[in-house]
């Protein structure tokens, strides 16, 4: 094989692996625990909270409440990370690339 074709095949690898980058950058995963739900998209950026209104719960209950925060958080950071090796774990295999 010459360089010029393991040049291009690199190039299209390249180009593949971003294209795989940009699709999980776009998706959107939910995370729900108890009255909390996290919005995340593949950068791992939160989009959104939502707190669920619940008329037994109190200011008291912020420990709690954070530590719903903090659970969901973690939920969707596990997702996104699942679905990045699920998806590009197929470009790992290819030596020297990483």
């Amino acid at each position: 094989m010459n360089i010029q074709a393991m040049m291009k095949q690199a190039q299209k690898l390249q180009s593949d692996m971003m294209k795989v980058k940009d699709e999980i950058d776009n998706m959107e995963f939910s995370a729900v625990n108890g009255l909390v739900t996290v919005k995340m998209n593949g950068k791992k950026e939160i989009l959104d909270v939502k707190i669920e209104k619940d008329e037994d719960f109190s200011l008291d209950d912020v420990e709690m409440l954070q530590d719903m925060i903090k659970i969901a958080v973690n939920d969707g950071m596990k997702q996104i990370d699942k679905v990045t090796e699920e998806k590009m774990g197929r470009f790992s295999s290819i030596p020297g690339l990483f």
